[in-house]
């Protein structure tokens, strides 16, 4: 197992949970976007799976945003 520095544990790509969840019918948190799946994963992730979760939680985001337009 290789050492990792305290610098590259701060460095990690950090999560987007802002502690407001609430879970849709699609088992998507409507506070960050992320899937259950991914949420429970997101420890394990290293930072490259964690940017293409991030990226499809925009994408998610955004399409409930253009939702919710009148």
């Amino acid at each position: 197992m290789r050492a990792v520095s305290m610098k590259q544990m701060t460095d990690r790509v950090k999560s987007p949970c802002i502690e407001s969840c609430i879970v849709n019918d699609e088992k998507i948190c409507l506070g960050c976007f992320r899937s259950l799946g991914e949420i429970a994963q997101w420890q394990a992730m290293d930072d490259t799976m964690r940017q293409e979760v991030l990226l499809k939680a925009e994408r998610r985001r955004k399409a409930h945003v253009a939702l919710r337009r009148p």
